[in-house]
């Protein structure tokens, strides 16, 4: 064996060698990198429903829970509350929630699932600049905004208001309703916020 041939096949075996490692550790760099663009555990979890327990809410009251990084209100609203709704659809921008802002399974005049028609499930970000408007759920006066007030919510930021079933008033800033999220019931007391499936 020529001195030429021993050198050749030393050659190629290092230049194997040297190729596999530089694979390796291609791999081994890649994987942690791209891996990085993955949302992580925690961001998925931010964007996944909410399973919520409506029992604990009492007629007139309000819960706050989030989803997907945003104030979601779950409101029991009393027969008195539903009966306001129908006395001032001429002050409303949208009273028959014609603008689509919720799923077609609310798009009615509570903005509701029919069969739990008393609640009411809303994203409670303002749809004028996305501030928070505060709860003002009791009627007349005692809330500050008038004797005809009918109960809603009050953005203090712009002045937007709306009522229980978050219908935007006229000469507001706030251009429509605010938004009805996806949800479903899994029993007669507990809601799935942000998943409707199942003919939704």
């Amino acid at each position: 064996m020529s001195q030429n041939e021993v050198d050749r096949s030393k050659r190629r075996f290092l230049i194997a060698a040297t190729t596999a490692v530089g694979g390796i550790a291609t791999v081994g760099v890649a994987v942690p990198f791209l891996a990085s663009w993955m949302p992580s555990q925690r961001a998925k979890a931010a964007g996944a429903p909410v399973e919520v327990d409506v029992s604990k809410v009492e007629p007139g009251m309000i819960l706050n829970v989030e989803w997907q990084g945003k104030p979601v209100w779950i409101v029991n609203r009393t027969k008195e509350m539903m009966d306001l709704l129908a006395n001032h659809d001429d002050k409303l921008v949208d009273p028959k929630s014609d603008v689509q802002q919720q799923p077609k399974y609310c798009q009615n005049a509570l903005r509701s699932r029919a069969e739990h028609a008393n609640i009411l499930v809303v994203v409670g970000i303002c749809t004028h600049l996305g501030c928070s408007p505060s709860e003002k759920m009791k009627a007349g006066p005692v809330s500050g905004l008038g004797d005809d007030w009918p109960g809603g919510f009050f953005c203090p930021c712009h002045g937007s208001r709306f009522d229980l079933a978050a219908r935007v008033f006229k000469g507001v800033p706030a251009p429509t309703n605010l938004v009805i999220p996806p949800y479903k019931y899994l029993s007669d007391s507990r809601i799935l916020v942000g998943d409707d499936s199942k003919g939704a």
